[in-house]
């Protein structure tokens, strides 16, 4: 979108247009968007359910959770730029990621157990998962995302709605998060060297991940022996 004399160009003004096609004045869009804030609302309680248990019963691999809605913007961005029909419709059809849950855990390993005591609660369907850990992106991410289906209970309906669920550990988060600010807020162009550098860092910070879990394995063995 770019402005000419003060005006917006053709590009922009059709911009305009089609964000009116999803934007919040519209009721069917609202109803929408509170159907996902639900399904937000029913992973995290299960999360919270067991956060709760481990914080009594043993260490809590559960460190940080953190939600989010998709804003209007990024939704019309989504459907453009992948050719989907602009829509409440479609955004519901073509889009996974509306609703997002990001559970930030101490270890590697405790990524897998949150990833499996939640998918193994009878309520909770998968429908996708990318294991960026096992085979991370070409940059260097990690992290375990999972696509999954949850009921959401009103008045007169039951309705499954989609979560986009990402589960990673502190330093992976760290990473992402720096890698996100350096390459995408501060420039859009970025050279191949810094590319490099990038990548070396992930793999530095997941080698380092895997000391400490390993740490913590050992550490908990001299305990097991010394009682």
């Amino acid at each position: 979108m770019e402005y000419t004399n003060g005006k917006l160009d053709a590009e922009g003004i059709d911009f305009l247009k089609n964000m009116d096609k999803v934007n919040t004045d519209t009721l069917t869009y609202r109803e929408l968007m509170m159907m996902y804030n639900c399904a937000i609302l029913e992973i995290k309680a299960k999360l919270d359910v067991l956060s709760t248990e481990f914080t009594v019963r043993s260490r809590n691999p559960i460190e940080i959770v953190k939600t989010r809605i998709k804003k209007p913007k990024s939704i019309l961005e989504k459907l453009q730029n992948r050719g989907y029909e602009i829509s409440v419709e479609s955004i519901k059809k073509n889009l996974y990621d509306i609703a997002g849950i990001r559970v930030i855990c101490p270890f590697v390993e405790d990524i897998y157990e949150v990833a499996n005591m939640l998918t193994r609660q009878d309520d909770i369907r998968i429908f996708e998962i990318e294991d960026y850990i096992k085979n991370p992106k070409p940059n260097g991410y990690r992290s375990l995302h999972m696509i999954l289906e949850v009921p959401v209970f009103l008045s007169d309906r039951k309705q499954f709605m989609k979560v986009e669920l990402q589960i990673r550990t502190i330093a992976m988060d760290f990473w992402a998060s720096l890698e996100h600010e350096i390459r995408y807020k501060k420039m859009k162009n970025v050279s191949d060297d810094i590319i490099s550098e990038l990548k070396d860092c992930a793999d530095v910070i997941y080698k380092t991940d895997i000391q400490m879990q390993d740490i913590k394995k050992r550490l908990a063995l001299i305990k097991e022996k010394r009682e």
